[in-house]
């Protein structure tokens, strides 16, 4: 059986019973039903029409719970609009799912959490483990979203904007549990991309896998933080940075320069470097410059002035540091590198113990700390 067609038939399912006249909560539920059903039934090769299987089972869980919940008139209404056995439709519903799922009355986290559900066909025990959380709270959460969206049509227009930001926290939610949350992201941001004429998720879907090219090089024994510049560049997917240069080199040919296409060429620019030495930091400080005329955010101004520093020394990145606010995070890891480059090796030794006790993630601030120590056993008598 093969998990991943389960899984892509998922929001389709969920499109069909919505358009039938199910609610999204009572169709999300009874698409999972199904899928357990198909999990513990189906045989190597699964049936012949595995989606139309998918929505005659998840139909009749849907009816099952409407009989039990509603009166002998709800109940004839809703067995009537089951329509008589045949092919399942050719309509996909992915793309108004995305939509309802990054519903702006949701949470960013909520609505991450009901995209892997409803689109994604993950289980509620697969989502709490690639969070790290309890079952139940995750359980929690998902009905909270799924009651906020109680009585919303899937024509309402959505924001595409929306829904690339929650994909975009899913994939930077990295690895927890079974299931590999970067992955997943890129592969519901692939089928966004096939459903949609936007250069803009095309961007991010090319971010995503110049990115996800340098993971395995990432971190080394003991899960330790190896830096960019420090990376074996010989553990890159250079299968998936070629495939992303080219969907990035198609999207910035629509002549419609958004954030994500901005980001995904400065992320094209480190993978074409054979080595850290040979990067073009100029090129990639004008494409921060693009970047943050879009945006104006602070953190890309904060990655501009470590951009600056390597192109055009430590002072020049450190007058850049200074347009940046002292409370963004990780400013003071930046200030620290630049203070180091311009040889005030005591500054950015104090500056990398502050960055290191303001990390939130445990290898970056054994990183953090391993740097400091190395400056001050250096300066030490």
């Amino acid at each position: 059986m093969n998990d991943a067609l389960l899984r892509e038939l998922v929001p389709a399912v969920i499109g069909v019973l919505v358009r039938r006249g199910a609610d999204f909560a009572s169709a999300e539920d009874a698409v999972q039903e199904a899928l357990i059903s198909a999990l513990e039934t189906w045989d190597a090769d699964g049936p012949d029409d595995p989606k139309g299987w998918l929505i005659a089972v998840a139909w009749r869980k849907f009816v099952d719970a409407a009989r039990s919940a509603t009166s002998r008139r709800g109940r004839e209404a809703v067995v009537d609009a089951e329509p008589p056995p045949g092919p399942a439709p050719a309509t996909d519903d992915t793309l108004h799912l995305y939509f309802l799922c990054a519903h702006p009355t949701l949470s960013p986290s909520a609505a991450a959490a009901l995209t892997l559900r409803a689109v994604g066909g993950l289980t509620t025990r697969q989502i709490a483990e690639a969070y790290l959380v309890p079952e139940a709270t995750m359980a929690q959460r998902i009905s909270r979203a799924k009651r906020r969206l109680s009585g919303e049509s899937l024509d309402r227009p959505g924001d595409l904007d929306t829904v690339l930001r929650v994909l975009y926290l899913v994939f930077n939610e990295g690895y927890g549990g079974d299931v590999d949350l970067a992955a997943e992201a890129i592969r519901l941001t692939r089928q966004l991309d096939s459903v949609t004429d936007d250069p803009e998720v095309a961007g991010l879907h090319a971010l995503m896998l110049l990115h996800h090219a340098r993971r395995d090089a990432r971190t080394g024994p003991g899960g330790r933080l190896v830096p960019l510049d420090e990376q074996d560049r010989s553990r890159w997917d250079r299968q998936s940075i070629a495939q992303g240069v080219g969907i990035l080199q198609g999207a910035l040919a629509r002549d419609q320069l958004g954030e994500y296409q901005a980001q995904a060429a400065i992320a094209a620019l480190h993978a074409d470097a054979p080595t850290a030495a040979e990067t073009d930091w100029v090129q990639i400080v004008e494409w921060y410059d693009e970047l943050l005329g879009i945006t104006g955010s602070p953190v890309v101004r904060l990655n501009r002035a470590v951009a600056v520093g390597e192109a055009d020394g430590a002072r020049a990145g450190l007058a850049a540091l200074s347009e940046v606010d002292d409370d963004v995070p990780r400013r003071a890891a930046v200030a620290a590198h630049l203070h180091e480059r311009d040889q005030d090796l005591d500054r950015a030794a104090d500056l990398y113990v502050a960055a290191a006790a303001a990390a939130t993630a445990s290898a970056e601030r054994d990183h953090l700390t391993r740097q400091a120590a190395r400056l001050r056993s250096r300066n030490a008598p």
